[in-house]
């Protein structure tokens, strides 16, 4: 009986060895997926003296379950018998650290990082720096890059005496002869600086940052640029000009444009950092520069942080400083030709006018926006639209009207019809923006204008346009503003317009109900059947099939499908053929209602 004990007691760990060695990946990753389930079989202690072992030892598998194993391994410290025993861990994630697969050391590093919060500082010392010390120390360069993520998680908790090697070990890593090495040490400069003390911030972490600034790699020196930010939140002020600027002004002017990029895209971060007084002699300058950079990805990250930048000047000369050393160099960006960047400076551009006020937005920054507005790209266009609400908090609705809107105008009566379709595309965002009454006073007679334009993409895109603003604006304004001049297009002498009137009823029937559908629309459609052009009348069979789920049974039975059935006598094959699919799928609606209802209440009557 004993024996049987003891066989039972060992299944849990034979069918992970089972399956760990099936030759379907499938089968391992889920086995790998359940070690918390078997370890749990197994207990804590033979968790530590098996399963750990086996895991260290016979495991060399596809990525996906190495990953798979590493992401495990960090939650496991209650499984191996808490915090005392969480040092059995780090053999296994050891090994996974220095796999080749990046995901994979990555993750192990992840669990790594959070395992060691769980050591005692005693622990620590004992297993989990000589760790970080074999890991740093590696013959093979994947485990000197992950021991790059473990320094900054350990050396807050160790005696000043492991805290000089640990610097030392990140020291050599940073000058290591592998690039991936110290761009991985580079990576981790800021974070490794956070939790040093001051003066090793400026005796060691400045050399390093300096060097790696100059690296021959410029995946290096982009990452140095990156550190700079946390290096220059930790100095005084008064220590800022003689450590870190110099560096920083070699970087706004690096041969490379991804250094140069990184430089610009974290430009706020840094601006913060250093202060008001470096950001009025340094960083404007070196603002300027980015803005007029000769790459277009640079100019376009620069670009991007113009209303960043300005908003975060020293508030005393802030207004001086965009209008003088700024705003020379935004004007040039909106004729830039790389339509990336006219696009990145409208999505932000339309924030200054916030900042500068009233009287320099309209002085200043409004023929700016004209001239985005009629941009050839429609990224620039409709970005300007999109943050038009800015604009209007500032200068007001008025003045707004009789700035931007006739460019607006202008673009929706514009020869090529694209241009136009483009402005009816924003018109449902523009709506929104400005407002529904003034939308009615000024816009309202556009959208109707697109109706009988003579391009029919035009036309179909009008019809849309006016449900969408529908969903905006409500079912009570339809009625009074859109429909009343929609129906009079029914008696337009062009069978195209009354077309048009047909699909604007099929778009609006559901955004506006069932009610206007019944008693506005639905007479109109029913009285256009017996239209002279053959073309209508099987789009009013179409109609009616498309309302048909609007309109309730009765109106159907008694109204609809007389109609219909005389559609289907009709002497075009088209009209007849179009009339009977209409019928066929009417039938085919109110049969699936009726099993539904069918269905809903032999339900009810078994609940109740």
């Amino acid at each position: 009986m004993a024996g049987a004990d003891g066989d039972d007691s060992l299944y849990p760990i034979a069918v992970l060895i089972d399956e760990l060695r099936n030759e379907d990946v499938q089968l391992r990753l889920n086995s790998i997926k359940k070690l918390s389930t078997i370890a749990l079989a197994l207990g804590v202690e033979r968790t530590r003296t098996e399963l750990l072992p086996f895991l260290t030892d016979t495991i060399y598998d596809e990525d996906e379950v190495l990953l798979a194993l590493a992401e495990q391994l960090g939650s496991f410290t209650t499984l191996v018998g808490g915090p005392e025993f969480v040092h059995c861990l780090l053999p296994p994630l050891e090994s996974l650290a220095t796999v080749e697969e990046t995901v994979v050391r990555d993750k192990a590093v992840e669990s790594l990082r959070k395992i060691s919060h769980e050591h005692s500082p005693v622990d620590l010392e004992a297993h989990f720096v000589p760790l970080v010390k074999r890991l740093a120390s590696g013959d093979w360069f994947t485990s000197r890059t992950s021991a790059c993520g473990l320094f900054s998680v350990c050396y807050p908790r160790v005696s000043s005496t492991v805290k000089a090697e640990i610097r030392q070990h990140f020291r050599n890593l940073c000058s290591d002869d592998t690039p991936m090495v110290r761009r991985a040490a580079a990576s981790k400069l800021g974070e490794f600086a956070k939790v040093l003390e001051l003066e090793y911030v400026k005796n060691d972490i400045i050399p390093l940052f300096t060097n790696l600034a100059s690296d021959e790699q410029d995946s290096v020196r982009l990452l140095a640029v990156e550190a700079c930010v946390s290096i220059a939140q930790l100095l005084p002020e008064e220590d800022l000009e003689a450590l870190v600027m110099p560096t920083l002004r070699q970087a706004t002017e690096d041969k490379s444009w991804r250094v140069r990029y990184m430089v610009a895209d974290k430009f706020s971060e840094l601006q913060k950092a250093v202060g008001p007084e470096i950001t009025k002699n340094d960083l404007v300058p070196a603002f300027q520069n980015l803005l007029k950079d000769c790459e277009a990805e640079v100019r376009a990250a620069g670009a991007h942080k113009v209303k960043e930048f300005c908003e975060n000047l020293p508030a005393d000369g802030r207004e001086a400083i965009i209008m003088n050393h700024i705003l020379p160099y935004v004007k040039e960006l909106v004729s830039d030709s790389n339509q990336h960047v006219k696009s990145a400076l409208a999505s932000v551009i339309m924030g200054l006018s916030t900042i500068l006020g009233k009287d320099n937005t309209i002085e200043h920054l409004l023929p700016l926006f004209l001239a985005q507005l009629k941009d050839e790209c429609p990224e620039v266009r409709l970005n300007i639209i999109s943050n038009l609400d800015c604009v209007n908090e500032v200068i007001g609705i008025r003045q707004l009207s009789q700035s931007l809107l006739p460019a607006i105008v202008e673009l929706a009566e514009d020869t090529k019809w694209r241009v136009r379709l483009a402005i009816i595309e924003y018109m449902p965002l523009l709506a929104g923006q400005l407002g529904v009454e003034f939308f009615d006073e000024k816009l309202n007679s556009l959208c109707m204008a697109w109706l009988v334009d003579h391009v029919y993409a035009i036309r179909e895109a009008a019809t849309n346009n006016l449900m969408k603003l529908v969903e905006k604006f409500g079912a009570e304004w339809a009625q009074n503003t859109i429909v009343p001049k929609v129906l009079a297009m029914a008696n337009d002498p062009n069978y195209l317009h009354r077309m048009t009137t047909l699909f604007c009823v099929n778009a609006l029937s559901e955004a506006c109900g069932k009610e206007i559908t019944t008693k506005l629309m639905l007479p109109i459609v029913l009285k256009m059947a017996v239209d002279q052009v053959a073309n209508v009348r099987f789009n009013v069979a179409k109609s009616l099939q498309r309302i048909g789920p609007v309109l309730d049974s009765n109106t159907v039975q008694s109204d609809v499908k007389p109609v219909l059935q005389k559609l289907g006598q009709d002497e075009d094959m088209d009209v007849k053929y179009f009339a009977q699919e209409a019928m066929t799928g009417m039938f085919l609606y109110e049969l699936v209602v009726y099993l539904l209802n069918g269905t809903f209440f032999f339900i009810f009557l078994l609940l109740f």
